[in-house]
């Protein structure tokens, strides 16, 4: 009896190079900076581990600038229909396909472009967990009172731009998302998007495992930002592969296994080595590749539990990060 293998992805990053968020808020003037900023503020609100704040809820905060500058579902559908993949993307989920794993993605994404997105690859929407995006009934909340608050809020947000001043990003995003916006029927509405990322990350996957009877052990995770540090984290504990894939200092220090590279079909004989005999094939796999050493911007690989200092793999990632992600590599 032939058993099957799991494996997760992450969408933004490991499977496509854009951010979702970050290329709809491109769509109006200015969108980019804001997002910047928002980008920032949601950091640090994770990094405090503000109760019941998530990393990813940027998704979340910039729902009323969507509204104010009447960005669609078509909009939506229309950045999914023309994403590119990572490099090797294609190849690497042929090759799973055709290995007969079962594939799924945990994605902070709106559903409106997760579906479309990763029905491109072959992945279908019972093995897709994003975020629920009610956009046309929160544009039905939308009133005059609304759009003058938002304007502000916008023209506050672009002072901040670039943001380096930590504290001055928290202050002024505090005094408009804790104060001024909850007292509107919109701020209201927008509790209820519940962004799927760090600890909702991890309930999706373990929603997923339970659903297929197979613990955390036989999974494989691929992650790459503070979205993914708590997915990383729980598989690499339970026994699992958590591969950081081009990963920022959020999410590396939480793998088993590094990838830096422009092509994550380097990945491809990691996962024959698991699929194998599990963790310790895949173990002798990335220490023999390790030992050889990656080539110009392929192939890094590192096995990474038992490490005390991954400052120099770090930057290796954080370079690639920035060849393949451009300007979404400087997100958190």
């Amino acid at each position: 009896m032939t058993t099957s293998n799991y494996i997760c992805f992450d969408m933004e990053g490991p499977l496509s190079p854009q951010d979702n968020a970050y290329e709809l808020m491109k769509l109006f003037p200015s969108g980019d900076r804001v997002f910047e900023v928002l980008s920032r503020y949601d950091d640090l609100l994770a990094l405090e581990k503000r109760a019941g704040y998530e990393p990813g809820d940027t998704l979340a905060l910039i729902v009323p600038f969507l509204l104010r500058h009447n960005i669609t579902l078509d909009n939506i559908a229309s950045l999914a229909a023309k994403a590119s993949f990572t490099g090797g993307a294609e190849k690497l989920v042929t090759w799973l396909q055709g290995a007969s794993w079962k594939i799924f993605c945990i994605t902070t994404a709106y559903e409106q472009y997760a579906i479309h997105f990763t029905h491109k690859l072959g992945i279908f929407s019972n093995r897709l967990a994003s975020t629920p995006f009610p956009i046309d009934s929160l544009r039905a909340l939308w009133s005059k009172e609304d759009a003058s608050l938002i304007e502000q809020a916008e023209a506050d947000i672009l002072k901040l731009y670039p943001p380096v001043d930590d504290d001055k990003v928290k202050h002024t995003l505090d005094d408009f998302f804790l104060d001024k916006l909850p007292a509107t029927a919109l701020g209201k509405a927008l509790t209820e998007v519940k962004p799927v990322g760090g600890g909702r990350k991890l309930v999706a996957l373990n929603r997923f495992a339970e659903a297929n009877n197979e613990p955390l052990s036989r999974w494989v995770v691929v992650g790459d930002s503070i979205t993914d540090a708590r997915m990383l984290q729980a598989v690499a504990e339970g026994q699992g592969l958590a591969v950081a894939f081009n990963a920022n200092e959020y999410a590396l220090p939480y793998a088993t296994v590094g990838l830096a590279s422009t092509d994550i079909s380097d990945l491809t004989e990691v996962l024959g080595a698991w699929q194998k005999g599990k963790r310790n094939e895949a173990e002798k796999v990335v220490k023999q590749k390790e030992k050889s050493g990656g080539t110009g911007d392929r192939g890094h690989l590192h096995w990474l539990p038992g490490r005390k200092d991954i400052g120099d793999i770090l930057e290796v990632h954080k370079r690639i990060r920035k060849v393949v992600r451009k300007e979404a590599g400087k997100l958190g």
